[in-house]
């Protein structure tokens, strides 16, 4: 649940913070754009576990020296397909929500999650590559955290001008949980506003995990033969989804 404590995004780890001043930068630039472009193109036809550098640097006509210049290896290049996944993504979230009027905080928290859905469906092997399967012998380092709290921090920014604003529902507000559970979930409450009921920190975390998990389903052929796939059926589903999820989190 690190993406929650997080506040700030990392630049990719293919991209400069400038843009590059002299022409061996923007050659280094362009290189490194063809070697990520070549990876994303491996990874939908062989999958994360076969990435290759000796297969990347054949299709771009380089040698496999040439090409750890610029990556030192296939961990390396998996750092960078997946913060790039992630600030694709969030940027796809922060993008939707932020053209809703902020007062129309339901509007905000729908836009968001359907950019998620949105996004995935026209990513899969990305999305797969950083929610599905782990891939053997791969650690992420703390490079990938920043990139994938995006999303979560567009959802957290909604809560809290939910909260601030007085416009969460009482029972949420007034309800009690177990001592353990306080405990537990006091970091995650310190992070985003310590006004935070706590009980609202566990129903966001609820509603973040079944966003999620309904998004991976529905890419990952769950919902065959359970939700149809006549136009509009699936979007139907999954805006009532959100409709729900919204009254969950006492969202008015």
């Amino acid at each position: 649940m690190s993406e929650w404590l997080v506040d700030n995004k990392e630049t990719p780890a293919d991209q400069p913070s400038s843009a590059p001043r002299t022409a061996r930068d923007r050659a280094r630039v362009e290189i490194k754009g063809e070697i990520l472009a070549a990876a994303r193109r491996h990874l939908a036809s062989e999958g994360a576990p076969s990435l290759s550098l000796r297969a990347i640097a054949r299709e771009l006509g380089m040698t496999s020296s040439a090409v750890y210049r610029y990556v030192t290896s296939r961990d390396d290049l998996l750092t960078w397909l997946i913060v790039d996944a992630y600030n694709a993504l969030g940027e796809s979230a922060e993008d939707a929500e932020s053209s809703v009027a902020r007062e129309d905080l339901i509007g905000r928290f729908g836009a968001t999650c359907d950019a998620v859905r949105r996004w995935a469906l026209a990513n899969p092997h990305e999305w797969a590559l950083i929610y599905g399967s782990p891939v053997p012998g791969y650690v992420a380092p703390a490079d990938t955290i920043g990139p994938a709290s995006r999303v979560s921090l567009v959802l957290g920014a909604i809560l809290v001008d939910a909260v601030r604003g007085d416009r969460v529902s009482e029972e949420l507000k007034n309800e009690r949980v177990s001592a353990t559970l306080d405990s537990s979930l006091e970091p995650l409450r310190q992070a985003i506003a310590s006004e935070f009921p706590t009980a609202l920190i566990h129903q966001a975390l609820m509603v973040w995990v079944a966003l999620y998990g309904m998004v991976s389903f529905e890419l990952f052929g769950q919902l065959q033969n359970v939700v149809g796939e006549g136009p509009g059926e699936r979007d139907e589903f999954f805006a009532q989804c959100v409709r729900q999820w919204a009254k969950e989190l006492g969202i008015r």
